[in-house]
């Protein structure tokens, strides 16, 4: 047997042995297992050993892939920079060129980053190892030693908290107060080819929506933190309701790079709504003057 089956081999043996191990029936709490409780509100969790750990393993693992870059790239290296292109041309014309080289880093981060928490999940021993108790002859974890960082909703929370923040910066910075208040209470008419009355009542209208629209800006961690949460969340209670069934084990790891695809491209559009609508202001002056 050939070292690649002997690991598949292995593999499934290890996700086969996780239903011998039940966490409370069909049902995962929602809640993170608190491993240490300093009192007053702050504690060390399972979701956040996970993601401490999982963070280390990403950065000693690239690192190692590409070790020294070099111009003519080894095949870890040219492994990187394939993943970092694709992103770049996929985001690029989302974000705008102007902001794109101060996002790009924050963007590849959230994709990666929340791509190997997803998968966490779906490693054998993760959620089904821990403290727990016996009922009727079966062991049920209660207290699991490690959990998917991104089924917490405190950890959604705080990643829909920083893009969120450093969409506000990055607005700030390369669009700037004048064109944000543009961009969202701004008439969108044309004044010269619009009848001066009607224009003005459009204007009331852009004003109306605006503000609703600052209401949908308000609530873009929360959307963004409930959707990501909802479906790994979702996911490990099938997962463990089905007893690692295989169907649904693999769908899950198609939902994890969903997940994680969608959280990234929806901060390089809330970006790009602003910053790249400013790039396009920008070419239009541009050849403006160039015609003059």
């Amino acid at each position: 047997m050939s070292r690649v089956p002997k690991l598949v081999f292995l593999f499934i043996l290890l996700l086969t042995a996780q239903t011998g191990f039940a966490s409370e029936g069909a049902s995962v709490s929602p809640m993170a297992s608190k491993l240490q409780d300093f009192g007053g509100g702050w504690a060390i969790t399972n979701s956040m050993i996970t993601g401490w750990g999982v963070s280390a393993v990403i950065i000693i693992f690239i690192s190692w892939l590409v070790g020294k870059p070099s111009v003519l790239p080894s095949k870890g290296q040219a492994v990187i920079e394939s993943l970092i292109t694709a992103l770049r041309d996929l985001l690029e014309p989302i974000v705008g060129k102007k902001a794109f080289p101060f996002a790009f880093p924050l963007l590849v981060t959230f994709f990666i980053f929340i791509l190997m928490q997803n998968w966490m999940g779906l490693l054998p021993g993760v959620g089904t190892v821990g403290l727990g108790h016996y009922i009727n002859g079966q062991f049920h974890i209660t207290k699991p030693f490690i959990r998917p960082f991104t089924s917490d909703f405190n950890s959604t929370i705080a990643l829909a908290g920083i893009s969120f923040g450093a969409w506000l910066i990055i607005i700030f910075k390369f669009a700037g107060p004048k064109l944000i208040i543009q961009d969202i209470f701004g008439n969108k008419a044309n004044k010269s080819e619009t009848p001066i009355a009607l224009y003005y009542v459009l204007s009331l209208v852009f004003i109306i929506v605006g503000s609703i629209e600052i209401i949908s800006i308000c609530i873009r961690p929360f959307t963004l933190s409930v959707r990501l949460f909802g479906n790994v969340f979702g996911g490990e209670n099938l997962l463990h309701g089905t007893g690692f069934f295989f169907i649904f084990y693999f769908m899950e790891l198609l939902v994890g790079l969903i997940q994680a695809l969608v959280f990234t491209l929806l901060s390089s559009v809330y970006i790009g709504l602003i910053c790249n609508h400013g790039d396009d202001h920008g070419h239009a002056e541009e050849h403006s003057e160039a015609a003059h």
